[in-house]
């Protein structure tokens, strides 16, 4: 079971980007272990089964980053990441091509929520096709968004949007990727099992955004004749 993060995390991610080289890694590689990946690996464990044992219909798997960047695509960057994140997410081969389910902590802080960072633009089409359509369900689910204080939309958007539908609609009608996401200083959150609790919570409130991106996926082609 996840007992949160030891608060000496925070002294390694900041080590590691100020000596981001491999004998200083290997000498820190316990602490790596203790304290970051071992944790990191326990949270996402729990987050994962409890998740899907409320929801053991959606198709998901969970897997926890590695420290090592990709030696061919460095950019003069060192070898290993300052931040390690989970992600839950149906088995793709691009889990951004779908909504995915993530939490990262980095020296800075942390963050999680949503995301649907390489959105298709078929399915963006689609959303807003259906939007077009039928607006009043994703207008509810707006207006749940605007009713609370923990998530934000954010995304990039199109530089010329076409009109939304109404108002309300605007900020997801001119997105070409969105992510709903909470993000934060480090606090006493992250040093005690409840960060797996708020995960839990926080990924069952954002289910239903999960489940109609989902469904627009499967309508069918916005610009075909046939549609």
């Amino acid at each position: 079971m996840f007992q949160g993060f030891p608060q000496s995390v925070v002294d390694f991610m900041w080590g590691i980007r100020f000596n981001n080289e491999k004998s200083w890694f290997e000498q820190h590689k316990q602490e790596y272990l203790d304290t970051f990946q071992r944790p990191m690996k326990a949270l996402c464990d729990e987050v994962y089964e409890r998740f899907t044992d409320r929801h053991p219909d959606l198709d998901l798997i969970a897997k926890v980053s590695r420290i090592y960047r990709d030696a061919r695509r460095l950019f003069g960057r060192g070898p290993y990441k300052d931040h390690l994140w989970l992600s839950i997410h149906q088995p793709l081969e691009h889990p951004g091509s779908l909504p995915t389910f993530w939490f990262e902590l980095e020296p800075e802080g942390y963050s999680y929520g949503m995301g649907f960072w390489e959105a298709p633009a078929l399915t963006m089409a689609k959303l807003r096709a259906r939007m077009d359509r039928e607006p009043k369900p994703m207008e509810k689910l707006a207006r749940r968004l605007n009713r609370q204080e923990v998530f934000a939309l954010t995304g990039t958007d199109y530089k010329r949007p076409r009109p939304a539908p109404s108002k309300l609609l605007e900020p997801w009608y001119r997105k070409k990727n969105f992510v709903l996401s909470h993000e934060a200083a480090h606090e006493e959150l992250l040093w005690g099992h409840g960060l797996a609790d708020t995960l839990v919570e926080g990924f069952e409130f954002l289910l239903p955004y999960y489940e109609y991106i989902l469904a627009v996926s499967a309508d069918p082609d916005p610009r075909s004749p046939e549609s």
